[in-house]
């Protein structure tokens, strides 16, 4: 890897604020300042939901030096129980949550704008892998809705990874030709669904990736159930050759590490960052 493109990447390391698990924008921020991070990926719906309490945060944040560069927000009725139970509840393949899920969209569109954040994120659901699936036309064009939502703000909709193989989420990104969406690559959650080596995922999709989520996990050996969500540098993912991958397509978005698993988050988030950054180092 170019040192360039090292010296780059460590540059645009952020944190997923959900995974802080905040309660508050001063939690928020005491938090992500002891993981070590000075930039965030914004989850956008207590903006929506508590707005009161949330629309104090940028304020602060700017004067303590924490910046959102990207956004998060997630679908009504998502069950992660188990593969099968995200699968029927997830994203926006449910018809009897979709009016709800575009209105919400709506709102977040504009607090994004509002905000200055250039780029959102959101988990569309197990798309369709086959262009004869009755429900292939509609997941098109519920995700074109959204994205043209999304453009009329001036930001750009992602699509997080994972559910599908490599293969089926290109298929969809090409039959979908809609300029205003692109892909947020998670490489822990190819693992996690059991969808596919990361590495050959990022090389088939990388014209799309706009963002990337530093996430890590072991994969289950039992198709069909979840995989172990485990801190950045222990799992399987192949962290070296990722980075050449991202390096071979250009990558130019932010790099924001989630964790989403046990009750050492901070700690957990400030040692992975540590060890990336090593490894980054050369």
């Amino acid at each position: 890897m170019r040192e360039a493109s090292r010296t780059f990447f460590r540059s645009r390391l952020a944190v997923c604020s959900w995974s802080l698990q905040p309660a508050d924008p001063a939690t928020l921020l005491e938090r992500a300042q002891s993981a070590g991070f000075s930039f965030m990926q914004l989850d956008l719906d207590p903006f929506r939901e508590s707005a009161e309490t949330w629309n104090v945060g940028p304020d602060l944040w700017i004067r303590a030096g924490l910046r959102a560069v990207a956004g998060m927000f997630r679908t009504i009725g998502e069950d992660y129980t188990t593969i099968e139970t995200i699968r029927r509840t997830g994203g926006i393949v449910p018809d009897h949550t979709w009016e709800g899920n575009l209105a919400n969209a709506r709102i977040t569109a504009v607090n994004a704008r509002r905000l200055g954040i250039p780029f959102v994120t959101f988990h569309a659901g197990f798309l369709p892998h086959s262009p004869s699936d009755p429900s292939y036309k509609k997941i098109l064009q519920r995700v074109r809705t959204l994205a043209r939502v999304f453009a009329e703000q001036g930001v750009v909709l992602g699509l997080e990874t994972g559910q599908e193989t490599a293969e089926a989420l290109e298929q969809f990104l090409v039959r979908l030709d809609e300029p205003n969406v692109a892909v947020n690559f998670d490489p822990a959650n190819m693992l996690l669904y059991g969808s596919g080596d990361p590495i050959e995922a990022l090389k088939r999709v990388g014209r799309w990736v706009r963002g990337v989520h530093i996430k890590d996990a072991i994969p289950s050996p039992t198709p069909g159930e979840w995989g172990e969500e485990v801190r950045v540098g222990t799992g399987r993912v192949d962290w070296p050759a990722f980075f050449e991958v991202l390096d071979q397509i250009g990558f130019q978005g932010w790099l924001c590490f989630e964790r989403e698993a046990g009750d050492r988050r901070v700690e957990d988030l400030r040692t992975g960052r540590e060890w990336i950054e090593q490894l980054l180092a050369g």
